[in-house]
């Protein structure tokens, strides 16, 4: 059984995906010892030694936009759709699918490919300095569905993980009428609403699917995040009360803050 990871990575007008997917990659091939493929729009400038490299074609044009508040709010175009392509596009049995942005510091995920399962995912977020509260994030539409998130997903080439690709393709191209169906209020389609929709439906509307036996680190975009040693790095963080803290982490999270990323993958340690 061939095993690899696949990161989706298109850059937009002010974020460089493809140079955080290639950062990552050399994490990977360190803690993972596991071969990376790149998905984009159009060939790297810079050589980045990907195992393999797959061009699809450039988003049809009126794609959302995103504003981040570590780009002082700047509006960028989000490329976002594509994921729900993972399945047919894998050249392996056995796949990672992880975000551009989420941080591979430790061997962790290696535990996902041992698990007897065809599809997990994260079902659960958390802020790592525990000043937001995630409930909100964690939950969706007028029901609060459950959330699982689309950041890191293992598959395992089976019927049933390509009726989850399928299932969130076709609510990708009904975005429109599942999201009124929902009750989703924000208009945006996101992966992560494609995915918990698509395995509710897969699984019988039960809310019962196997996830990820651990909950999601993540840096949320208003924490300062820097990088003290190869795979350390610090969180600065106010509370409530104005109070300055930090932390430091030693693990696998999921950086929101593209700028802080950004910076960290410019100048590495």
């Amino acid at each position: 059984m061939t095993t690899g990871v696949l990161i989706f990575a298109i850059n937009n007008e002010h974020i460089d995906y493809v140079s955080m997917a290639a950062w990552s990659a050399k994490n990977i091939r360190r803690h993972l010892n596991l071969p990376v493929c790149l998905v984009t729009n159009r060939p790297p400038d810079i050589d980045y030694r990907f195992e393999q490299v797959i061009i699809v074609p450039t988003e049809p044009s009126g794609q959302p936009v995103r504003r981040f508040s570590d780009l002082n709010n700047t509006v960028v175009t989000w490329y976002n759709s594509g994921r729900v392509d993972a399945y047919a596009l894998s050249p392996w049995s056995k796949t990672l699918v992880l975000d551009a942005d989420y941080v591979v510091a430790s061997n962790q995920l290696k535990t996902l490919l041992d698990i007897d399962q065809n599809f997990v995912a994260h079902k659960t977020a958390y802020d790592v300095t525990g000043v937001a509260n995630f409930n909100e994030l964690n939950n969706f539409g007028r029901s609060h569905m459950p959330m699982w998130w689309a950041t890191v997903m293992m598959f395992r080439r089976s019927p049933q993980a390509q009726l989850i690709f399928d299932s969130m393709t076709m609510i990708r191209d009904n975005w429109l009428h599942y999201r009124h169906l929902f009750g989703i209020a924000n208009s945006t389609y996101r992966n992560d609403y494609a995915l918990s929709i698509a395995l509710g439906i897969v699984n019988g509307h039960t809310l019962d699917y196997p996830d990820i036996p651990w909950p999601l680190a993540t840096v949320t975009h208003d924490h300062s995040l820097t990088q003290l040693g190869q795979d350390e790095y610090r969180v600065d963080f106010s509370t409530y009360d104005s109070k300055q803290h930090w932390i430091t982490l030693n693990h696998d999270f999921h950086a929101m803050g593209k700028q802080h990323l950004g910076d960290i993958v410019a100048n590495p340690c």
